[in-house]
């Protein structure tokens, strides 16, 4: 596993989440204030962008049908019955600059 510096924490509003790109991988990476939170960039219902949803809590509310993403987890919390979860990663912020936990492998295509 790698970390990988992502930006400034000034770089990413409040309540907000940004997308980065590494290798072919698209990251949402969200500020809540008091942490910050990273998920694959696509919702598991039908891949709207999760880094354009509203931040509400933990959670992130997909911008396409609404489906709302935790964003600790990657679990789907709405709706219930669908289950299914996106991918999570775990992050840090170091000195100012905010870093993402990735594959190794995908560490070296970014």
């Amino acid at each position: 596993m790698s970390w990988i510096r992502i930006t400034p924490t000034e770089n990413i509003p409040l309540r907000e989440g940004r997308v980065v790109r590494l290798g072919e991988q698209q990251i949402a990476v969200f500020n809540l204030g008091g942490q910050f939170l990273a998920v694959e960039n696509r919702c598991p219902h039908r891949g709207g962008p999760l880094a354009d949803g509203i931040v509400t809590g933990n959670a992130v509310v997909c911008p396409l049908h609404s489906w709302k993403i935790c964003l600790s987890s990657g679990e789907v919390k709405r709706p219930q019955e669908q289950g299914g979860c996106t991918r999570s990663f775990p992050v840090r912020v170091v000195d100012g600059i905010v870093l993402v936990q990735i594959a190794a492998e995908r560490a070296e295509a970014a």
